[in-house]
Order: structure tokens, then C-alpha cells, then sequence
């Protein structure tokens, strides 16, 4: 990860570091640990939309390594704590590449309103400044607005979109675009589909008609990334559990994170969907996309907060 994209994770995590997760500094200052610092922990946790089943195993990961004497100062502890929430996002981490082969297919799929079309134009200018030509296929056709979205966004990301008809069959919108990438000599289609959850067979039968026309196009990678909001907490995560068993994904978007002071969410990702986080949104810009990195994200919500 460039020193750029180190930046812009660090800036992403701003708010969240500052607030409620920013408490969490004072409780390692303290001289001992004792039962009152426990509970201001994990109160602390919960606040900050880590989720209760990913609270109660740290919590208990925590008491354990105090137990048998491993952990034996405040000090000692917040490092402790930091290991703990790095080995929770560690452990759906991948060094698979999500792009390969001549020409790749990222599918994004999400609930309307979380933030999907912004997300694919950052998607689409990240991989444009790293080398890649990138092809936008607005197939979510059921929405007029959202091809409309999806145009003024990949101006400002300086990337070529696939449009019809409102209404048309987002097969046929992802099959031009295909064809559009070869022709141009892309080597990434990106594809927006419908974000509705309360047709989910329509819309599997959906996301099925078009991998048959990525598959009739012999594509050799195709990845379905989820773009979560990270402001509506464990409410948002709920309809995200909802989307992934529909669905199935490779992968997670958290978007928005700038915006809200509880990112513990995205520990709580991790842990119920078992999948990746692989990027965040870190502003209101095309600009504003990061790589994700465990290491980087812990140790930046634990830095000083910025005055």
C-alpha cells in the first residue's frame, strides 16, 4: 500500500478516533487494571458498533492473557487489545488478488442508499491511477436515477460507462460492456446491479442472468464486492447479512466511514459475514477510497486524536 492510500486510512478513521473509540486512551493511562476499567472496556466496545459476540470474545481473549499473567499493566493491555482486533480482521483476509487474468468482473451489490454508485466511481479512479482500464456497466437498470448517478460519478472518475434504457435487461447492459472492455483493451468491468432486498428472488435470478453472460464472454475472474454504510452500525450489518445469503460475496466496501464516530462496525463485518473488508470510503471525493489493511486501520484508530 502506496504512503498515499496510508494517509487517506488514517483520515478515514479521523472521527472515529476522536470519538467514542478516542475514551478507550484514557482507560490505559490508568495505574492497574481492575473491574471498573473492564467495564468502561466493554462498555466502550459496544458504543463503538463493535457487536456483542466480537465484545464478548475479546473481553474474554483479554481476561485470559491477564489470568495466566501475560497481561499485567494498562499498558500492556492496550497493546493486547490492539492484537486482539487485528487477528478478528486477519482472519477473512486473503492474499488472493481480486484482479487477474486478461480481463476481470467486479459485481457490487448493496441496499439502496448505502453509498454504491460513489463507491464504484472510487472504485473505478483507484484502479485507473494504478495502471488498469476500467469499463462501468450500469445494470441497475430498475432505477432511472441510478444510471443517471452512475454517469455524472464516472466523469468525475474520467472512466467510459455502459448505459441503456431504463427498464432494459441488465444482462444485456453487462454483455455490451464486456464487449466494450475488449474492445478498448480494459481489463476491468465494473458492474452496478439493483439494490433491492425485498424481491430477493428476482433479484438472484437477476445476478444469475448475468453471470451467464459473463460466463458465455469466458471471463476468468469474476468478484462480488457489498458495499456496507458504516453510519447505520449494526442496523446496516443486519440488512448486509440479508444481502450476502442472497447473494454471496468475495468481499466488502465499508462506506462512509469518515462519517460516523462508532467505526467498530467494521470488526462486526468481519466477524458475521466472514469476508474481507478490502476498501473503505475515507471522504465525499472520487478521491476518497483506501486499500483496506488490518494493521494500518487498528493502529490508526488507536493514534493520538489529531487537535
Amino acid at each position: 500500500m502506496v504512503l498515499g492510500r496510508l494517509f487517506k486510512l488514517d483520515k478515514g478513521v479521523e472521527k472515529t478516533r476522536g470519538g467514542i473509540f478516542g475514551r478507550m486512551a484514557e482507560l490505559f493511562l490508568r495505574p492497574r487494571i481492575d473491574d471498573a476499567l473492564w467495564d468502561e472496556l466493554e462498555e466502550i466496545l459496544l458504543a463503538s458498533d463493535v457487536g456483542l459476540p466480537t465484545t464478548e470474545q475479546v473481553m474474554a481473549n483479554l481476561r485470559h492473557r491477564v489470568s495466566i499473567g501475560a497481561v499485567t499493566s494498562p499498558a500492556e493491555l492496550r497493546r493486547a487489545i490492539q492484537e486482539e482486533l487485528v487477528d478478528i480482521l486477519d482472519l477473512a483476509a486473503t492474499d488472493a488478488p481480486l484482479l487477474a487474468g486478461p480481463l476481470s468482473v467486479v459485481l457490487i451489490v448493496g441496499v439502496n442508499g448505502v453509498g454504491k454508485t460513489t463507491s464504484i466511481a472510487k472504485l473505478a479512479k483507484l484502479w485507473k491511477d494504478d495502471g488498469h482500464g476500467v469499463v462501468l456497466a450500469a445494470a441497475d437498470t430498475f432505477r432511472a436515477a441510478a444510471t443517471d448517478q452512475l454517469e455524472i460519478w464516472a466523469k468525475r472518475a474520467g472512466v467510459p460507462v455502459v448505459m441503456h434504457q431504463p427498464g432494459a435487461d441488465p444482462g444485456s447492459v453487462t454483455f455490451d460492456a464486456i464487449a466494450a472492455a475488449k474492445a478498448r483493451g480494459a481489463d476491468v468491468v465494473v458492474v452496478d446491479t439493483a439494490g433491492r432486498l425485498h424481491t430477493k428472488l428476482n433479484l438472484m435470478e437477476e445476478l444469475r442472468k448475468i453471470r451467464r453472460v459473463i460466463d458465455k464472454h469466458q471471463v476468468p475472474r469474476v468478484k462480488t464486492l457489498l458495499v456496507l454504510d458504516a453510519t447505520t452500525g449494526q442496523n446496516g450489518l443486519l440488512q448486509a447479512k440479508a444481502f450476502a445469503g442472497t447473494t454471496g460475496i468475495d468481499g466488502v466496501i465499508v462506506a462512509k466511514l469518515d462519517g460516523t464516530a462508532r467505526g467498530g462496525v467494521v470488526f462486526s463485518i468481519v466477524k458475521e459475514l466472514e469476508v474481507p473488508i478490502l476498501f473503505v470510503g475515507t471522504g465525499e471525493t472520487v478521491d476518497d477510497l483506501a486499500e483496506f489493511d488490518p494493521e494500518t486501520f487498528v493502529e490508526a484508530l488507536f493514534a493520538p486524536a489529531r487537535r
